[in-house]
This record gives structure tokens, C-alpha cells and sequence, in this order.
């Protein structure tokens, strides 16, 4: 923006430059210094040339002095005439040299608000310094609300942002603790209890036993379709090496998704793979069924169906990195507002190892109950590959992302060919 009104403020200088300096130059009066000189050349040129002609005997002598005497008598009258050069009054001049610093200015700023679009320069300001933000900003953001929110224990949608906030920081303590503080104030979201006993499973070390599956086993009980419950309680009986009752489990969550998509098919190949370890006897998980937990647990908007203002698409990756990407690194899928704040709308998270991978994003995805991905006028989809495992975004990092697209847009290609620098 700043850029934008200094040029703006350079035209405006250079215009009233060009109209001021005529109005306030003085005028001069001038006796041309020159003028004598070029009379005097062309009086000895016409001399010369009475001269050659009174020898020929063109002219008589007597023609010759009287043709002479008058050309004398001009340029003594021509070297004696002063020239002026005409000037505005000053006193006419100042009124107008000020009216014009006034109107120029101020009529160019009305013309640019009434026919230009100043709003694309704030935005391009806000979005500039969104990108500006660091991960210790955005600590110290969170921070704060939580200290917010000791002022106002019973805002139950803050204690929500929190936790979903701790959760993309990582900081899973924190964020069952928050998930805690809104669980006392609403007890019977099927969904609010499910994301508690994930973060708390995710705290202790990645396990549902104990706590954690007594919470899913409510959750369940209040609605026993809640899909992320029916995965966390997939995983919490093959945790505990029950593999009849995981594929139970894992069959009531395939029932509830929509038939031939992506949700459904990894769930289909999680129940093959558990079936297989029971013929041969195993009683720990397939290799693949941590995978689906992500996807259907801890990322629960994966199997959750899209809402009309979802966003669809794949997410493939550049050949020139294949190379450089490790199968344990992790890959966030995220939408955010093309102007505007810079928090994701909707988020998934995925093992690299899924690439190339079909998505969906929707509102079930977001951090903050106010922000949803359907309200947004248009969004970027962007897809990062991250070493760290941190949602923030570290140098060396791969990413790729989407044209600004409206909510509901379908089929977007993406693909990951950048470096963070």
C-alpha cells in the first residue's frame, strides 16, 4: 500500500510542478541583445549587393546612394524598437497557483475513491502483513486468549478456539485441558466429547485407553452414528487387540460415509486388513490402520460429509522433489480466506506417504466456530509439506497452492513445486 501512494503522491507532485511553473515564472522585458547584430549583417550583405550592382551598371550611382540612405534608415529604426516578452500579473497569478495546489490533490483522491477500488490496497496490506506473522506471533496470540479466557471461564466457544488452536500448535496437554473447560460447560456435543477424547489420547502418548475411550463410549452413546467416535472406538478395540470388535467398529463408520469416495474406500481397505491379521491370527493392527485413524479420527472432517460450501480436489506432487520428500513427513491441507486474516478455514492433515491424494474441506474442518469456510467470498487452497510436523511454515518446507476459488468449487489440481524461503 505504501508503495501504491507514494507513486500516487509522485504524479500528483509532478502534475501541479507542470501547471505552477508558467503561472509563477516573472515575466522579462528584453531588448533582444542580438537584434543589432543580425541588423548590421543584413545591412553589409545589402550594401555588398548595391555595391556589385552599381559596378555592372544595373544602377546608376545616383540610384545606388538613394537605395542606400533608406536601407540606413531601417536598420537604424529596427536596432532602436525595445522588445518585451509579456508576463501574467503576479497578483493574478498567486490565486490561481494556490486554487490549483488545493483542487489537484483533493480532486485526485475523489476521482480514485468514486472510479478506482481502494479496498484492494488494504487488502493487499493485510495480506502482506499476514504473511508477516511468525510462529512466536501466533504463540503469543493463543497465549493470550488463553489468559482471556480466565476472565471469562464460561465462553465455551473461546475454550473451542483454544483447543483447536493448541491442537495445530501441537501442544495437546493444553489443548485437552481447554477441550475440558468447554466439555464442563456442554456436555452432550457427541462431537465436542469425540475431539476431547482424541487430544487427550494424543497427550498421553497416543493412546485411548482408560479416559479417552470412556469419552468416545458417551459420545457414542448420545449419537451412535458420530463418525469420528466410531473411529476413535475402531482404534481404541484394536488397541486393545479385539479385533472383532474393531471391524464392527470400522463397518458402522463405512455405513455412514458416501458410497465410492475416498473416506470410504480407506476405511474398506483398514476392514481387509484387519480381517486378514484375524485369519492369520494377529491380534495387533494392520499396518495401514494408524493411517485411517488420522484421517477418520484424529482428522475427523475427513469423514465427515461435505457441506454445500465444501472444496474438493487432489493434491499431487512435483517429480523434480520426490527426492526430497520423506514418507514420515507430514502434509497440511488447508483453506483460508483470499482477503483477509490468514487462519485456515478448514484443515487436513496427512502422512506424505498419501500422495497424490484426493481431499474435501468443509466448515466440520475449521479452527473457529465464527470462521467458516462456507461464508468466505473466495479462498486459497494451499497444500505444504512439512519436516517438522509444525502446522507453521519453516523454511525448507514444500507447498504448492490454488487461484482463489469460490466456496464449493470442485476438482482443483494442486501441486506441490515451491520451496519456503
Amino acid at each position: 500500500m505504501s508503495i501504491f501512494w507514494s507513486l500516487a503522491a509522485l504524479l500528483v507532485v509532478a502534475t501541479l510542478a507542470a501547471l505552477l511553473r508558467p503561472l509563477l515564472r516573472k515575466g522579462r522585458v528584453s531588448s533582444a541583445p542580438k537584434r543589432d547584430e543580425a541588423a548590421i549583417a543584413v545591412f553589409r550583405d545589402q550594401k555588398r549587393a548595391l555595391d556589385a550592382e552599381s559596378a555592372s551598371g544595373v544602377i546608376s550611382e545616383a540610384e545606388r546612394n538613394a537605395a542606400l540612405a533608406e536601407l540606413t534608415r531601417r536598420v537604424a529604426e529596427e536596432a532602436d524598437a525595445p522588445v518585451t516578452t509579456p508576463s501574467p500579473s503576479p497578483r493574478r497569478a498567486w490565486p490561481i497557483a494556490l486554487a490549483l495546489l488545493i483542487v489537484v490533490p483533493v480532486a485526485a483522491v475523489l476521482l480514485y475513491m468514486r472510479l478506482g477500488n481502494p479496498e484492494a490496497t488494504l487488502s493487499t496490506a493485510n495480506a502482506g502483513m499476514g504473511h508477516e506473522v511468525s510462529r512466536d506471533q501466533i504463540v503469543t496470540m493463543v497465549d493470550n486468549l488463553a489468559k482471556r479466557l480466565k476472565q471469562r471461564p464460561d465462553d465455551a466457544d473461546g475454550w473451542i478456539l483454544l483447543a483447536h488452536s493448541y491442537q495445530a500448535l501441537e501442544r495437546f496437554p493444553e489443548a485437552a485441558d481447554a477441550y475440558a473447560h468447554a466439555y464442563a460447560l456442554i456436555r452432550n456435543d457427541p462431537g465436542l466429547i469425540a475431539d476431547y477424547a482424541d487430544a487427550l489420547a494424543m497427550a498421553q502418548g497416543r493412546k485411548l485407553a482408560g479416559e479417552p475411550t470412556r469419552l468416545v463410549d458417551r459420545a457414542l452413546a448420545i449419537d451412535p452414528k458420530q463418525k469420528k467416535a466410531l473411529a476413535l472406538a475402531a482404534t481404541s478395540a484394536l488397541e486393545a487387540r479385539d479385533l472383532d470388535g474393531s471391524i464392527r467398529y470400522w463397518r458402522r463408520l463405512a455405513a455412514e460415509l458416501p458410497a465410492g469416495s475416498d473416506e470410504a474406500r480407506r476405511v474398506t481397505d483398514v476392514i481387509a486388513e484387519v480381517e486378514a491379521a484375524k485369519r492369520e491370527g494377529k491380534g495387533s493392527s494392520a499396518p495401514s490402520t494408524t493411517a485411517a485413524r488420522s484421517d477418520a479420527a484424529a482428522q475427523p472432517q475427513s469423514v465427515i460429509k461435505a457441506d454445500a460450501g465444501a472444496i474438493s480436489g487432489r493434491v499431487d506432487l512435483s517429480p523434480a522433489f520426490t527426492s526430497r520428500v520423506a514418507l514420515s513427513d507430514t502434509v497440511f491441507i488447508f483453506a483460508r480466506a483470499a482477503d483477509g486474516p490468514r487462519i485456515p478455514l478448514a484443515v487436513l492433515r496427512i502422512p506424505a506417504k498419501e500422495l497424490p491424494r484426493n481431499f474435501t474441506l468443509d466448515d466440520s474442518m475449521g479452527m473457529a466456530p465464527s470462521a467458516k469456510l462456507s461464508g468466505a467470498n473466495s479462498v486459497v487452497v494451499e497444500a505444504r509439506i512439512s519436516k517438522s510436523g509444525n502446522a507453521i511454515p519453516q523454511p525448507g518446507d514444500l507447498f504448492g497452492r490454488s487461484a482463489p476459488v469460490k466456496p464449493g468449487a470442485s476438482s482443483l489440481a494442486i501441486t506441490i513445486d515451491q520451496v519456503v524461503p
